[in-house]
């Protein structure tokens, strides 16, 4: 990336439904250009247009954090299977405390529980749960959603 696709990403990331024209005058390029570079981004899965929701619009409108400590030879395995959970709404290999971290939304505690303890605890090579629910959103910044593969666990060696 260099100086003019950074310029191309920061204009879309406040508005991505500007025109190409718009952008083209305001970065002092032609349409085309603009048009090949947004592409060019999106070929290489650096940049995606998507909506982005409130939880408004979701049935379960609190969040928590679900910490996973699990057989090192098993993270992947475990990683995988707690995805595959249709309430797990993202999962992450980590580093620190735990080595796994699992995203749900949920409305009643007895919902996380169900999920944490029976469903998550439970799974073969899980040694621990924690869990921590957001009371107050601070700061959250959709522009720095990661760009993932959601049908396999992604490896940074890949």
């Amino acid at each position: 990336m260099d100086d003019l696709d950074r310029q191309l990403v920061e204009i879309l990331s406040t508005d991505a439904r500007v025109s190409n024209r718009k952008i083209a005058a305001d970065l002092g390029v032609t349409e085309g250009t603009v048009r090949g570079r947004i592409k060019r981004l999106q070929q290489d899965r650096l940049i995606a247009f998507t909506a982005i929701t409130s939880f408004g619009l979701e049935n379960s409108t609190k969040m928590a954090f679900i910490g996973v400590l699990a057989e090192v030879e098993r993270v992947r395995e475990i990683a995988k299977r707690i995805a595959d959970l249709s309430t797990v709404n993202a999962v992450m290999i980590t580093m620190g405390r735990f080595n796994i971290l699992a995203i749900c939304l949920f409305n009643e505690l007895d919902h996380l529980h169900t999920v944490a303890s029976d469903q998550i605890l439970s799974l073969p090579g899980v040694h621990h749960v924690e869990t921590s629910i957001a009371v107050k959103t601070v700061k959250y910044d959709a522009r720095v959603v990661r760009i993932t593969e959601t049908d396999h666990i992604i490896d940074n060696d890949d």
